[in-house]
């Protein structure tokens, strides 16, 4: 130790303690990898089917009755040109053989994520299985475009009306 100056000593100091950090945060990284994956095996996976699935990505959520059930783990393009989509449903998770999906938002500029309303069927869709009912994506700018076009039209048939002479 005499033979380091000061600087040096701080420096190496400073230097094994960012080496240290590091190595815990690969070991942290590394544990929680193993129990997502853990996890995951034990996770079903569904299918669903829709014509548009605008701003939806791989990674968004799944949720039933507000709560977070599972995320989109694929999506492909189908012989139809339709988008089918797998769903990776927590493991315990029953849904409903006659529930629906849908493409929702969380608010008007919020994330898209499926909300899954249950139905009453006993029978329950299972691993592999398919979702019957589904309802796509809405495009914000497709329903500000008809709100404008039902403003127009309700403008133009209230100034055609003659006016009453009193």
């Amino acid at each position: 130790m005499d033979n380091f100056t000061k600087e040096e000593l701080k420096n190496l100091i400073i230097g094994l303690c960012v080496i240290g950090f590091c190595l815990l945060c690969a070991v942290i990284v590394k544990l929680q990898r193993n129990t997502w994956k853990d996890s995951e095996d034990t996770d079903y996976s569904v299918q669903a089917t829709f014509n548009r699935t605008d701003g939806l990505s791989i990674g968004d959520k799944i949720r039933m009755s507000g709560i977070d059930i599972g995320f989109v783990e694929s999506s492909v393009l189908d012989e139809d040109y339709r988008a089918t989509l797998t769903l990776k449903i927590h493991e315990g998770i029953l849904i409903p053989d006659d529930s629906s999906a849908s493409i929702v938002s969380s608010g008007i500029m919020g994330n898209k994520y499926i909300e899954i309303e249950p139905g009453g069927a006993e029978e329950y869709i299972e691993n592999g299985g398919e979702f019957s009912y589904t309802q796509d994506a809405i495009v914000l700018e497709e329903l500000v475009d008809r709100i404008i076009s039902l403003g127009k039209a309700k403008r133009k048939t209230s100034t055609k009306q003659p006016q009453k002479e009193i």
